[in-house]
């Protein structure tokens, strides 16, 4: 009796189980991959259900949601990850003892949707292998330390709709075939806080991108393709580059601009007076280029009844005008 009991415990107790004992096996593997994994992960465990850690999917019982947040965690990120082949979502974040590289082995996460590695030191160019995630709509990448050129492979990614590279030390041009891109549009692109050179490629104007930053590079050139009266881009920052263009051929996106920052480049000409219709501006700062001219009056802005303040204006070449002098 005593052992027909324990068979029955048994039994319901692996019947309880969720976990995919493929995901099992990974995911403690993923663990004894650190130095210190197991002591700062004792509750990843062979008699601990990982699905009551991680998110499974309730049919297949598989690991679809992987996040590991603010982690001490110290090593490479190791090989077993691709073993988590239902994966849809892996977030890595703030991890600050995480380097090495990206390993090839995240190729294997066929399903993933969500690709976060951010707040760490991982190293090495941005993989361009990462082309062969099919699935992916989102890859954050921000907040690292890797460097070389941004491939031009991540264009092909049919389901992109977010792309975060910012903050890293990237070099080269924006590829052009950016501006081509396989995803019909771009919630999101951030390049910003790279040493990025060149100019930026004109296709990119064709491209419908709702949230654009470029800010803190080298790039150099003509960025007026970014901006359009037909457009739905509701921010856009160019700032701290060595942009050079004609303000004054500028139309702006009426409906739907909310934040504009040109900032610290070298762009001539006025400030179209069709920028007093962009009633959803919020942020804007036009500082330290070569505007002249009268400033744009009678804002009628949704959100900021009181205008913007003289620092949205200051250090430009013979700009005037409330909130700065008088003009003559």
């Amino acid at each position: 009796m005593l052992l027909l009991f324990l068979l029955l415990s048994s039994s319901l107790i692996v019947l309880a189980e969720r976990c995919h004992p493929d995901d099992k096996a990974a995911i403690l593997k993923f663990k004894n991959s650190f130095s210190n994994g197991p002591e700062l992960l004792p509750m990843w465990s062979l008699d601990r259900d990982c699905c009551s850690i991680f998110d499974c999917d309730e049919v297949i019982n598989r690991v679809v949601d992987f996040s590991l947040t603010y982690s001490n965690l110290a090593g490479t990120i190791p090989d077993a990850i691709g073993d988590l082949t239902y994966l849809k979502t892996l977030r890595l974040h703030k991890m600050p003892f995480l380097v090495g590289e990206i390993p090839r082995a995240v190729v294997r996460l066929k399903h993933v949707t969500f690709f976060d590695i951010s707040w760490t030191n991982v190293s090495g160019h941005v993989p361009p292998f990462l082309a062969e995630l099919k699935s992916v709509m989102f890859i954050y990448l921000s907040y690292n330390n890797l460097s070389g050129p941004i491939p031009s492979s991540l264009s092909t990614l049919p389901n992109m709709i977010g792309l975060d590279l910012s903050r890293n030390r990237l070099v080269g041009p924006i590829p052009e075939s950016f501006g081509h891109l396989v995803s019909p549009a771009l919630q999101g692109l951030s390049l910003s806080h790279n040493m990025l050179s060149g100019e930026i490629p004109t296709s990119l104007g064709n491209m419908i991108i709702y949230r654009i930053d470029l800010s803190r590079n080298n790039l150099s050139g003509d960025a007026s393709m970014l901006f359009g009266a037909s457009k739905n881009t509701s921010e856009i920052n160019i700032s701290r580059n060595n942009f050079e263009f004609d303000f004054s051929r500028v139309s702006f996106m009426t409906e739907t601009l909310v934040t504009l920052d040109v900032s610290h480049n070298k762009i001539y000409g006025k400030i179209p007076s069709q920028i007093l219709k962009a009633f959803m501006l919020q942020a804007l700062n036009v500082s330290y280029n070569r505007l002249c001219g009268e400033i744009p009056s009678g804002w009628k802005l949704r959100y900021r009844s009181d205008g913007f303040d003289n620092s949205s204006f200051v250090h430009n070449r013979c700009l005037c005008g409330s909130p700065l002098t008088q003009c003559k």
